[in-house]
């Protein structure tokens, strides 16, 4: 287990998955982060890598072969090694090997980098194509979860979600574990939106995002507060598991999505796949804030 810790925050990290396992606030000894109680969600903030969401079938097409891969992809349960770490910073990486190419058949280093600034932790992904001609495809995102309710007198009713800049954003929804584009709408999350059961009875609600954006958990009851700050990110979900009364919610930034159940499978098609030629490199980051 890894330890960060500056004068705000103590955030402890798993060479597993390179996944978050605690984020406390110092002064108080409140513990942010979802602790994964597998009778609602067993993990609590994974990295999903080589694909977000389910494939269609649990599978997709290659240069004419066929691959399985699960939901969200394996990085989540990969042992990363450390690469560079100091007081409030750490680097987990892992590359590929012949196990990983078993369902995934790219030759692939991947970074993720947690840094410390106050009430904030930056989260960025490294994603290198390490072989020198051959094309790559991928997918990467968060799933963090966080404790609603905060406190021990407030509820799961008493949040609400707010979403910065206050506009209209098009609303993707799921059949099963699947996209239905057809039927898109345009949410209002232009004003706070109230954090009720029966919000995602159908699952997780699913936003396309552009630009510069803020999501964040809030209540009128406490001062205590989760905000998540993405900029050039497509998709974002927020998700708690349907008709379970689970106390969390995920603010999920994704640079990729789920198949369509109409999807061809070939991975080179899929909605909202990332490419890198040979050698080339992508970065990305998103912040969690806390008060």
């Amino acid at each position: 287990m890894i330890t960060l810790k500056n004068d705000a925050l103590t955030v402890h990290i798993s060479q597993k998955g390179a996944e978050l396992q605690s984020i406390k606030s110092n002064s108080e000894e409140v513990e942010y982060l979802w602790q994964g109680d597998p009778t609602f969600w067993g993990r609590k903030a994974p990295v999903l890598f080589p694909i977000v969401g389910r494939l269609k079938n649990d599978e997709y097409v290659y240069q004419g072969k066929t691959y399985s891969l699960n939901q969200h992809g394996f990085a989540r349960d990969l042992v990363f090694q450390v690469e560079e770490q100091t007081d409030v910073s750490v680097c987990f990486t892992v590359s590929s090997t012949p196990e990983t190419k078993v369902s995934y058949p790219f030759d692939f280093k991947l970074t993720v980098t947690y840094t410390l600034d106050k009430n904030d932790i930056k989260v960025s992904y490294g994603v290198y194509n390490t072989h020198p001609i051959e094309d790559m495809y991928f997918s990467i995102g968060g799933h963090p979860g966080f404790n609603v309710p905060m406190t021990s007198d407030t509820t799961f009713e008493d949040y609400y979600l707010t979403f910065l800049p206050r506009e209209t954003r098009k609303k993707i929804p799921l059949i099963g574990s699947y996209l239905d584009l057809e039927n898109k709408t345009l949410s209002q999350t232009n004003t706070e939106i109230d954090l009720k059961r029966p919000l995602f009875d159908h699952d997780a609600l699913i936003y396309e995002t552009k630009g510069k954006n803020i999501f964040s958990i809030s209540s009128e009851k406490t001062a205590r507060s989760v905000a998540l700050t993405f900029e050039g990110l497509p998709y974002t979900g927020i998700w708690s598991p349907p008709n379970k009364e689970a106390p969390f919610v995920c603010i999920e930034p994704w640079f990729g999505i789920a198949d369509t159940q109409n999807a061809s499978g070939e991975l080179s098609e899929k909605l909202g796949i990332q490419h890198l030629k040979g050698m080339e490199t992508f970065a990305a980051h998103y912040t969690i804030s806390l008060t």
